[in-house]
């Protein structure tokens, strides 16, 4: 067994924490990473490439004249599954990569991150994702409460710099339509350390990021090994 994860499922509410997670670890020696994280080179698959690419494609079918498909002037989505089909590209990238090198998680682990929200936002985003996936993977959800990924969400925001990772923005009733509620603590009411996917037992832990941590690369570093060292016990087993 490698001393690595294969596969973390990072997610969140927006702002919660998660790119600063991410952009911690990619300052973190492989060596430091690996012996505190279980956390080897790795590639992130972060959906809001493919959610700032179609709101690209659209505003190129607007200039063009042509109708746009998947929002509206003014980032609307049309039809919620847009958010699944988001979800099925993260698979198909990680599939491929796979495909690639049959060996791939010797040396690599993959870290796919998204945020949902609404009543049945989570469940239904890994009831999309891929059974070749699923069985390598564990869960960290930063846990933030809806007011302080308001807070932290307007914070981050830099004009001009929309599609960035760490600093785009959403306005205040794009965060309340979407991402006011969420399904988190119903999904792990039933169990403290699994979440049942596909039929495929998941491993979670939850990074506490209250009072915030992820703004001190120390406090971050120690949150984080505290969930990593907890989650490493149960893939274990």
């Amino acid at each position: 067994m490698n001393n690595n994860f294969d596969v973390i499922i990072l997610i969140g509410r927006p702002a919660a924490g998660k790119s600063e997670v991410i952009d911690f670890l990619k300052k973190t020696p492989t060596t430091e990473r690996l012996n505190r994280f279980h956390i080897n080179d790795f590639e992130e698959i972060d959906d809001f490439v493919y959610v700032w690419e179609t709101f690209e494609i659209d505003d190129i079918l607007s200039k063009n004249g042509k109708p746009r498909i998947w929002s509206d002037e003014k980032y609307w989505f049309k039809d919620p599954f847009i958010w699944n089909l988001y979800i099925e590209r993260v698979s198909l990238t990680y599939r491929k990569k796979l495909a690639a090198d049959q060996n791939y998680h010797q040396k690599m682990t993959s870290i796919v991150e998204f945020a949902r929200g609404g009543e049945n936002g989570f469940a239904e985003a890994f009831s999309y994702l891929h059974e070749d996936l699923l069985k390598r993977a564990c869960i960290i959800y930063i846990k933030v409460p809806y007011e302080e990924s308001v807070r932290k969400n307007r914070r981050r925001a830099r004009p001009g710099m929309e599609d960035s990772i760490l600093y785009h923005s959403l306005p205040d009733e794009k965060m309340e339509f979407y991402y006011k509620t969420n399904d988190w603590e119903k999904l792990t009411a039933a169990d403290k350390e699994y979440i049942k996917i596909k039929g495929i037992n998941v491993p979670y832990a939850a990074f506490d990021n209250m009072p915030e941590k992820t703004d001190d690369p120390v406090k971050l570093g120690k949150e984080l090994e505290r969930v990593t060292t907890k989650l490493w016990s149960v893939w274990k087993k």
